[in-house]
């Protein structure tokens, strides 16, 4: 059985994550993986998880049925322009390009260009990525399995909208800045009440962990698991009433709204 030829144009943190579950999941004995890089130390790196050089973008995709667009959204037209030369309707272009749509990828490769859109996120790293997959209508049930599985492999995987790809940077792509900003609080509180940082950093990280938990495998909704806390006139609704004061989900709304326009902003 022929091997599945997957490349990947960029080898930042992100692409080589990808290469990283890509190699530890089931598929692997199934596929070759390629990459370019201009920066050639990095697809050198690579070479321990059996990942192959390319010449060019033109070269990977020449080689590539699955073409992964690793690269940032404001290099990604002169990207596509040099891959553009060895386009076929052979190819599955997936762009983790925030902001791209598949429709200006099409524009600068070929008209029947098959597109996956995916927003993942950085705790991919780690195997704990979120990803958000979408797809143009000329994509198959079977070339998305394969990129899904590739995803689900780094962590959770859900299918979206093509036209809510936008919306959704600010639910899992963006977001953990934003919990790492939320968690810089309780650690800067901590440290300025003497206590110790790094105790503060492991114990409020567990409760984030154990948190997320609760919402995934407990039961209850989000608004029965804040009441669990909750004990009347105790320090929980003390601190509880100061969050609703600063209306902290309305800020959370507008931060996620100026995310969203941000990514419409940007997008091709």
């Amino acid at each position: 059985m022929s091997k599945i030829n997957i490349g990947f144009i960029g080898a930042g943190n992100m692409g080589t994550a990808i290469m990283k579950g890509i190699s530890g999941c089931s598929l692997n004995d199934e596929i070759q993986l390629f990459a370019f890089d201009p920066d050639k130390t990095k697809v050198k790196s690579l070479a321990e998880l059996g990942v192959m050089g390319c010449e060019s973008e033109a070269d990977l995709v020449s080689r590539c049925t699955y073409v992964f667009l690793a690269v940032k959204p404001q290099i990604i037209e002169g990207v596509l322009e040099a891959a553009a030369a060895s386009a076929s309707s052979d190819n599955v272009f997936v762009s983790i390009a925030a902001g791209i749509s598949d429709e200006f990828i099409a524009s600068k490769t070929i008209p029947d260009a098959k597109v996956i859109l995916v927003m993942p996120n950085t705790p991919l790293l780690l195997g704990e990525g979120a990803s958000a997959l979408s797809r143009n209508d000329r994509v198959s049930d079977e070339e998305f399995e394969v990129v899904l599985s590739i995803f689900r492999a780094c962590g959770k995987a859900a299918v979206i909208s093509k036209d809510k790809m936008k919306e959704i940077i600010a639910v899992n792509g963006s977001s953990p800045a934003f919990i790492y900003l939320f968690a810089k609080g309780f650690i800067d509180y901590a440290e300025s009440a003497g206590i110790d940082a790094s105790a503060a950093s492991e114990l409020f990280t567990q409760s984030l962990i154990g948190s997320a938990k609760m919402i995934t495998d407990s039961g209850y909704t989000i608004d029965e698991l804040i009441k669990m806390v909750s004990s009347p006139g105790g320090t929980t609704l003390a601190g509880l009433d100061r969050l609703y004061e600063g209306n902290l989900t309305d800020t959370v709304k507008k931060c996620c709204e100026s995310c969203t326009k941000r990514a419409y902003e940007l997008s091709k």
